[in-house]
Order: structure tokens, then C-alpha cells, then sequence
């Protein structure tokens, strides 16, 4: 078996080939046409991607060992589950700017490239730190305690586009045209090139989603500081997120304790951090490092319990 640190370019080089595969497989085959993408549709294809995900955990598990595999799905879970805040913001953009449902895939298809992209950049220098400066751990906790707390008290309507710094460079930067073209991102207005008001929204999900990132990618290196188990599991819940976000986009409001749930799990990944202690040192709190199965679990629990509280209060309030 090789060395836990030791992962082979040519691994790096399939997974990345086999993901442009099935993006282009999604897009080019089975999303070619602009379309609805329904309800039925969108639980298949995220049964699909969570089952590849689970494959590709347990083969790493066979071929790495089991703390690689358990550090990936650790790594997937917390990635997963921030997503779902992510779709709410989401959501709230497309009805916004009333972007049609059968445009709405096209969106998140290119948004989802994007974000890997940046992700993958974050994801190299987050690692990079943590592996080279302990204390970047006791940075990250923190950052990562404040943002749970901030996330539990805000409110969760609060999100207003038009104050967004990126997307009033765009409108100051580039001519807008004042209506869409179809499924286009750039339309023409005489002799001109103009970007149509579904690139605005394509604009936005990528800044969310950096803004996401931020969170989500410190939370996954509380978990694991190796790279590819990083990136692999920004990779499959990304994926997995278009089709999370047709499922529960209608039924997101009805989640109302999950924030909390997401809040609390932040917290804890920001305490653990606080609390690893490094290789080389002997702390008073060494004994309070968590494992990686260990953190899998209480983050696990939180989630489930939210989201059970969540379906039990919106059953009541139905009543």
C-alpha cells in the first residue's frame, strides 16, 4: 500500500479526465437541450452521483486504507451538507432575477466549473499552509467558530444582489443587455457584444459559491490536509449538487432548524482545529483531539437531528 502522503500524478490525471468525462457526458447527452429537469429526474441523478461517490470511497478505502476513506467521506459529508445553504442563496437568485426553470441547469452546469476551478486553487493553498504553519489550525478555528456563530444569529432571508460588489463591477465594466437571448450568456446590441441577464446570475452563483468555499473548504482540512481527499470531495458533492438543489429548491423553507444544525457543525470543525494538536507537540489539550471517524459522527448527528426537528416542526405547522 502506498504512503498516506504519497499520491501518484497519473491518480490526479484519471480523476480529472473521468470528471470532465461525465460533465461532459451531462451536458453534451443528457441536459444537450434546454429543458425542465424534474423532480423524479433530479433524485435519480443525485442517487447516481451519491452512489459513485460512495464507490469511489470505498475503493480508496481498499486501496489507501480506511483512515483515507473514512477522512473522504468526513470530508464529502461537511462538504454535502454547507452545499445546502449554498442552494438556498441559489434559489433566492433564480427567483430574483425569474430566471426559467429550463435554464436554470445550463446555470449551475457552468457555475459548477467555475467554482471547481477556484476551489481547486483555494483547496492547493489551504493545504499548502496548514501543512507547512501549525498555526494556520488555530487561524482556521477561529475563522471558522466566528462564521458558525454568524451564521446561527443572521437572518436567513438576507440576501440582496443588488448590493453585490462583483455584480456592480460587471454592470459599471460591461454593457448589459436589457433582456435575454434564449439560453446565451452574450448577445449582441447592434454591432456590439453585451452580456444578457442570465450571465448577472451565472456572475452571482460564482461569487456565492466563493463565498461558500471560504467556509467549506477550511471546515473539509479540519477533517484531512491531503489535497486530493480535499479536492475529491469538493469534486463529488459539487457534482451532486445541481440535482440536490432541482430536489429541494421547492422545499428548502421548510428546512428552517438546518441552519442551525449547519451553524453547530461549523463550530464544532472550528473547535476541533483549535484543540489538533501537531505531531511534535505535547499541549495540555492533547487529549482532546477528535478523530476523524469521531468528528464523521457528531457532525453527522447534528445534521440529522436538524433536519428531523426541521420535518417535525414544518408537520406541526401544517397542522
Amino acid at each position: 500500500m502506498p504512503a498516506p502522503s504519497a499520491i501518484p500524478v497519473w491518480t490526479w490525471a484519471v480523476f480529472v479526465v473521468a470528471f470532465l468525462g461525465f460533465i461532459a457526458l451531462d451536458l453534451g447527452v443528457f441536459h444537450r437541450e434546454s429543458r425542465v429537469v424534474t423532480i423524479s429526474e433530479a433524485a435519480g441523478w443525485m442517487c447516481g452521483w451519491g452512489g459513485l461517490a460512495a464507490a469511489f470511497g470505498f475503493g480508496l478505502a481498499l486501496w489507501r486504507g480506511r483512515d483515507e476513506g473514512v477522512e473522504f467521506a468526513a470530508g464529502y459529508l461537511i462538504e454535502f451538507s454547507l452545499s445546502l445553504d449554498n442552494i438556498f442563496v441559489i434559489a433566492l437568485l433564480f427567483g430574483y432575477f425569474n430566471v426559467p426553470l429550463r435554464e436554470q441547469h445550463r446555470v449551475l452546469f457552468w457555475g459548477i466549473l467555475g467554482a471547481l476551478a477556484m476551489r481547486g486553487l483555494l483547496i492547493g493553498v489551504g493545504a499548502a499552509l496548514v501543512n507547512r504553519f501549525d498555526w494556520m489550525f488555530y487561524i482556521l478555528g477561529v475563522f471558522l467558530v466566528g462564521t458558525g456563530a454568524r451564521m446561527f444569529f443572521a437572518r436567513a432571508d438576507k440576501v440582496d444582489p443588488e448590493k453585490n460588489f462583483v455584480l456592480r463591477f460587471a454592470r459599471r465594466v460591461f454593457p448589459i443587455a436589457p433582456a435575454g437571448d434564449g439560453r446565451a450568456f452574450i448577445t449582441k446590441i447592434g454591432a456590439s457584444r453585451a452580456l444578457t441577464p442570465l450571465a448577472l446570475v451565472l456572475i452571482l452563483v460564482e461569487t456565492s459559491d466563493l463565498v461558500f468555499a471560504l467556509d467549506s473548504i477550511p471546515a473539509v482540512l479540519g477533517v484531512t490536509t491531503k489535497p486530493f481527499l480535499v479536492f475529491t470531495s469538493n469534486v463529488f458533492a459539487l457534482l451532486g449538487l445541481r440535482s440536490l438543489y432541482f430536489l429541494l429548491a421547492g422545499a428548502i423553507r421548510y428546512f428552517q432548524f438546518l441552519r442551525f444544525g449547519l451553524a453547530l457543525a461549523l463550530v464544532f470543525i472550528g473547535l476541533k482545529m483549535i484543540l489538533k494538536t501537531p505531531a511534535h507537540r505535547e499541549p495540555a489539550w492533547h487529549n482532546y483531539d477528535i478523530s476523524t471517524a469521531g468528528s464523521l459522527e457528531v457532525v453527522g448527528s447534528i445534521l440529522a437531528i436538524s433536519v428531523l426537528a426541521s420535518l417535525v416542526a414544518s408537520r406541526r405547522g401544517a397542522k
